[in-house]
């Protein structure tokens, strides 16, 4: 295990500290989720810990401890080695391999996590930490605090401040290094293949969960971990629902079919839609609908540049819908009418992009005071626009139940972009000639 990029984010993110007077910072993991009696959630750490320490194992907490001057230690509380838990749960690292294998200045057993905190407090000058994402954790936070104040007749002085330390892991994860990257398209190959695997496999009259089954052989066969994110395969009507994820109805001839999913691999999300004809072949009002959204796409797609701003891609796509949807004549005026009154949210209710990478939509500013983030090398988001059509008076019936959205994963580059997930078709020749070769 290459442990190089743990050691440098712990680094960048304690000189962040550093410059802002030093402090105590904890971070700690995700709990382990019961999902019904004593079954419980596949587990997974969580993100921000992920990222600094690259260890996995529940019951963990990472504390950085930064000087006004000097290097920060990184100091990581887990689980004991208990060989008779290991007969029943797995490997356990425990502390001292831990600190050997994930690069850490120290390891303790996480039963001493509150009493050290407790003690490491006494005469910082600040804590980072994110108060009110976790009660429990608040909790804990506060109680070494109240036992740092309960010394003060002995000298000890607990922190003046209390600040948030994913603001700053925010700013760093915003921009992807290069082993971030190299996961991040490993996530997009395996989840483009899964895709192309669901296009060849899918027919009228088998059901959305078979082909959701297809993905999540294809994600696992290939090392994922999990999907990304709950599945959205949804046929006809459905496609209209933005977030469907029951995906039990039969696929009918006629009908098209959304798939928005993608896997997760090594910590790392993909996120991909397609959305192509049940049974091969494209109707005329589909074909119409979809080469909208596709020229949508890749208008959002062109904007993608350093220097521009994160809306810049949105404005680009909402162009080119807001035409589109005046030609199909549902909507009447001009293109500057159609955005002003923003009556296209009738047939396009959401943004065109995310931030994407450890999470499917990642930590990151949106906005730097009143001004978009620009966009630079390195960040990566998706583009999805979409037209979702609903039966209605004075919608021209074959264009009824049409929903449509296409999604790839953008790197910005130096100058320009790079899609990641370029290796699922998306021209309405490449899908109906991939779908033939199956049938």
């Amino acid at each position: 295990m290459d442990i190089s990029p743990y050691r440098q984010r712990r680094l960048l993110l304690g000189q962040r500290i550093q410059q802002a007077g030093g402090g105590i910072a904890v971070i700690p993991t995700a709990p382990e989720q019961v999902r019904n009696r004593d079954a419980h959630f596949p587990y997974r750490a969580d993100s921000y810990f992920q990222y600094l320490t690259g260890f996995n194992e529940p019951e963990a907490v990472l504390l950085l401890a930064v000087p006004a001057e000097g290097e920060a230690q990184a100091i990581l509380f887990c689980r004991e080695k208990n060989l008779e838990r290991e007969i029943w749960d797995g490997f356990r690292f425990g502390p001292e391999a831990a600190r050997e294998t994930f690069g850490f200045d120290a390891a303790h057993p996480i039963d001493a996590f509150d009493a050290r905190l407790a003690e490491l407090l006494a005469d910082q000058p600040a804590l980072w930490f994110s108060l009110g994402h976790d009660a429990a954790w608040d909790a804990r936070i506060t109680a070494a605090l109240n036992a740092v104040r309960g010394q003060t007749r002995a000298g000890k002085r607990a922190p003046a401040r209390i600040c948030d330390v994913r603001g700053e892991l925010d700013a760093l994860r915003l921009v992807k290094d290069d082993s971030e990257l190299a996961l991040m398209r490993r996530a997009a190959s395996i989840s483009a293949t899964a895709q192309c695997r669901a296009l060849r496999f899918t027919r009228p009259g088998r059901y959305e969960y078979e082909v959701e089954a297809e993905l999540l052989h294809e994600f696992r066969r290939q090392g994922c971990e999990a999907p990304a994110y709950t599945p959205i395969v949804a046929g006809g009507a459905n496609a209209c629902v933005l977030h469907y994820v029951a995906n039990d109805q039969l696929l009918r001839d006629g009908d098209l079919l959304l798939i928005d999913a993608a896997g997760e691999f090594s910590g790392y999300a993909a996120d991909i839609t397609r959305t192509f004809p049940v049974n091969g072949r494209f109707s005329g009002a589909q074909a119409d609908v979809y080469q909208l959204v596709l020229e949508a796409q890749l208008a959002a797609i062109a904007a993608v540049k350093p220097g521009a701003g994160f809306l810049a891609p949105h404005e680009a796509a909402l162009h080119v819908l807001a035409q589109g949807l005046i030609d199909l004549e549902l909507l009447a005026g001009s293109v500057a009418g159609v955005l002003e009154s923003e009556s296209y949210k009738r047939f396009y209710m959401h943004r065109t992009s995310h931030w994407i990478g450890k999470d499917v939509h990642d930590a990151g500013e949106y906005r730097q005071g009143e001004q978009w983030t620009l966009l630079a090398p390195g960040m990566t988001l998706t583009i999805e626009p979409g037209c979702y059509i609903r039966p209605a008076a004075d919608v021209p019936q074959a264009l009824w139940n049409i929903g449509v959205r296409i999604e790839d994963d953008v790197r910005v580059t130096a100058n320009g972009c790079e899609v990641l997930t370029d290796g699922v078709p998306k021209t309405i020749a490449e899908i109906e000639a991939l779908m033939g070769t199956g049938r």
